[in-house]
């Protein structure tokens, strides 16, 4: 892979994917919106190039760089969070804007576009997610990302791209949002807070942005054609030992309120079948759970 796209490169895995490309020699040209308030967090690397490009331009957008690419990875989407996950018309819009990448792909020269789904692709389900897992989504973001996922692949394959779709689980590392469960975390253990959480029972699979940059670069490269892969650790535990790992790196010994945050909602399990990107791609996570979080700790200093 000589030159790469990416769309929605501010956020944990973009970022991460960016620092894994200048590390394997890859050029790089991230479409960004001109007015992203996270253009900062952008890796600085002499091959890093930014295009202002926000998802409604993606359908004019033409390539006046005087080169070719080889793979696009179309992260960006709007409204990932919140009530705007249940915006349908954002949602059908967003499916829309991922057609329009993939014929972006075509006018940049690409070979390949890898998409990113979620999850929410699912639905609520106590299966271990893999290719085959029945998807009954229950938000407009997750249908969305299933739609976008199958027009997206009968579009390229009209092109003449290999078309990936990745379903990523849950992913924590530097440059994360700061709502998520981990950076909030962090957070009030260092500001000598007691954060509290439900139960955390149920079964979860946490995977580090490197290690999940690095299953995209892989699968960049060597991916199957048409195939979706889930993007996870391949080993899940209760949520609450990943919830009292982290407190013992962050701040040992501080109280944490398990079954003190009450929500009607039933608890949501993760668990991440990757066999298909260790046979085809060789794919395997090389950061633990603690090494993550003791990075995301020297990042903020």
């Amino acid at each position: 892979m000589k030159r790469a796209i990416i769309s929605g490169a501010t956020g944990a895995v973009g970022t991460a994917l960016i620092q894994k490309l200048i590390q394997e020699g890859t050029e790089v040209l991230v479409l960004s919106r001109k007015d992203s308030k996270r253009l900062s967090v952008l890796p600085q690397h002499e091959s890093v190039q930014v295009k202002y490009c926000s998802l409604e331009e993606m359908a004019t957008l033409e390539n006046d760089t005087g080169k070719e690419y080889d793979v696009f990875y179309h992260l960006a989407w709007g409204g990932t969070f919140g009530p705007s996950r249940n915006d349908m018309y954002l949602q059908n819009r967003n499916v829309q804007y991922a057609l329009d990448a993939v014929g972006l792909a075509k006018r940049f020269g690409c070979h390949t576009f890898l998409g990113a789904g979620s999850q929410a692709e699912y639905g609520r389900t106590d299966a271990v997610m893999s290719e085959d897992t029945p998807t009954f989504p229950e938000t407009g973001y997750g249908i969305a990302k299933l739609c976008a996922g199958q027009m997206t692949r009968m579009v390229a394959h009209e092109l003449g791209m290999k078309h990936i779709w990745v379903r990523i689980l849950s992913i924590f590392g530097e440059n994360d949002g700061a709502g998520s469960m981990i950076s909030t975390t962090i957070e009030k253990l260092l500001n000598h807070e007691r954060p509290v959480f439900t139960a955390g029972t149920q079964m979860w699979d946490y995977l580090y942005s490197g290690d999940a940059a690095n299953a995209l670069y892989l699968l960049g490269e060597k991916g199957r054609d048409g195939r979706i892969y889930v993007i996870g650790s391949g080993e899940s535990i209760p949520l609450k030992e990943y919830i009292s790992r982290l407190r013992d790196v962050v701040a040992p010994g501080a109280e944490l309120g398990f079954g003190e945050y009450v929500t009607a909602a039933a608890p949501l399990s993760i668990r991440a079948d990757i066999e298909p990107l260790k046979q085809d791609v060789g794919f395997a996570p090389q950061v633990s759970f603690e090494e993550g979080i003791r990075r995301i700790l020297a990042s903020r200093t």
